[in-house]
Formats: C-alpha cells, structure tokens, sequence
C-alpha cells in the first residue's frame, strides 16, 4: 500500500499536475494540503474519473485539506481539530479508511517572528498533539500526513544557519515537533532515510530547485502498529520540476499488508489407532 501527502499550493490551478502524478504512481490513499478552494470549487468530477474517491475540508483563497482513495471512500470521522471553537481555518481532516485512521493536515506558517501568527503556530501544535495523543490512546493503526511547516533538525534545511528565526525552524517549533514524536509516533522518511539530505519543499525563487536548496516539512507520522509494517519512504522530487507545479513535492510510504492475527490453538494429542490381529 502507498500512502502520499502533497502540498498542491492551489488545487484548481495545478489540477493538471496532480492528475499526471496520480495517473503515474497510483497511490491507495493521498492526503492534500493547500486545496485554496471553497467546497463548492472543489473538482470532485476530476478526481473520480481518475479513479479516486474523496473527502475535503475547503476554504476560499487560503488554506483547505483532503483525503483522497483509490479502493474505497473515506469514512471522515473528524473535521478541524478539537479544543478551540472560534479556529475556523481549514487546516485538519480525519477518516477511517480500510482499517486504519489518516489525519491530514496542513500546520501554520507562523511568520513573522515574534507576532500573534506565530504564537497561533504554537498553539495550534499544541491542540494537534493533544489529538494525536488521544488517537494513540485509542490504539487503531493511525497515520499523521500532511505538512506540517517545521524542519525537524538541521539536516532538514540548506544551510539552516539562515532559518534560525523562521518559524519554520525556530526552536519553540522544533521542540514541539520533538514533544510530539516523543509520545510514539515515528517519522518515517527520517527512519527510512536517517542521514540523508532530503527534501520535500524548494521555493521558486533564486533558482532554489535547481540548486537543491531545499527543505523538509511534509511528514509522515505513523502509530507503533503501523511503524513496523514501512516498507519504503521517499519523495517525487521531480514533479517538482515539472511545468506550473507547486513548490511542494509529493512524499510517499510503503507499507507491508498487515499480518491477520491467528488463534494458536495446542494440538490435541492423537492416540495411535490400535492395532488389529489379523485372523490366522
């Protein structure tokens, strides 16, 4: 099974980009960030015949996440986080989808530093780890996606020393990324891929693709019963340079179908049949 999150920055206006990508890797399950769409614009005719079934949580101009499948329709189970009643941003989707629980989500920027966007960051992240707390909690395989605006640690960032203060990298960021990993969860790309350079974001400007000036800050998160299953991680780092993409590149896992549980009954001792004494 292969499960991707993708950052479309503007789903209407790289639907073309999206529909190649899926034509040509085929993922099972894909989480999408940045739709930039209200519900109604949302091109669900498009999606479907390219085989998918959908579920998405729009907004107009800003924001918006969905939860597409190929083999069966999302179940959704949650829309926006819990724990803030007066956060309307479209930033998290929840479904049950053949056995496990995908939550999808597209984290604040936070910029500038300091300011009241970044400390909507922090408290953004602090309601999102309470959830994943209490998703871990209810012990059903469970897989975090999407993007979530932080580089993890230096090997995540060219030339991070240039980031200190972004609220992409700031510590306060970093730390409550860490705080989250720290509950169970595990990062798979990095697990994958422990000392590799590996990006998912390059800005289109100063040629940063080109250069490979990159970061990485779309994740996947997974449950300790879906972590053993990772088969394979990586990213579709030249869709990035395709013709009007997004500054994002699709990044994907492989996951191991999962072993059914056997019952393992003790055998029960067959006693030899007894022997007959042929008739003289």
């Amino acid at each position: 099974m292969r499960i991707a999150t993708y950052n479309v920055n503007g789903i209407n206006g790289r639907l073309p980009v999206l529909l190649k990508w899926l034509e040509l890797r085929e993922p099972d399950i894909v989480c999408l960030q940045e739709l930039k769409s209200p519900d109604e614009r949302f091109p669900e005719a498009a999606i479907q015949a390219a085989g998918y079934q959908a579920i998405w949580h729009g907004q107009k101009s800003w924001n918006g996440v969905a939860i597409l499948a190929r083999a069966a329709l999302p179940m959704e189970t949650r829309r926006g986080l819990p724990g803030d009643s007066d956060d309307l941003q479209s930033r998290y989707l929840q479904a049950e989808i053949g056995g496990l629980t995908i939550g999808c989500l597209y984290a604040p920027n936070g910029n500038p530093w300091p300011g009241p966007r970044f400390n909507y960051k922090l408290a953004w992240y602090k309601r999102f780890s309470a959830h994943a707390k209490k998703l871990l909690a209810a012990g059903k395989p469970t897989i975090l996606a999407g993007d979530y605006n932080v580089m993890p640690t230096e090997l995540d960032a060219y030339r991070p020393e240039r980031w200190v203060d972004d609220a992409l990298f700031r510590i306060e960021v970093r730390e409550a990324y860490a705080k989250l990993l720290k509950q169970g969860w595990t990062d798979a790309i990095r697990t994958r891929h422990p000392n590799a350079r590996i990006y998912t974001f390059w800005d289109y400007f100063r040629s940063a693709y080109a250069r490979n000036a990159g970061l990485r800050i779309d994740h996947l998160l997974l449950s300790p019963d879906v972590a053993p299953l990772l088969k394979a991680a990586g990213v579709d780092g030249e869709v990035r340079g395709w013709e009007k993409t997004s500054d994002h590149a699709p990044t994907w896992i492989e996951l191991s179908p999962a072993k059914k549980a056997t019952s393992r009954k003790r055998a029960t001792p067959v006693k030899p049949a007894a022997k007959k004494l042929a008739k003289r």
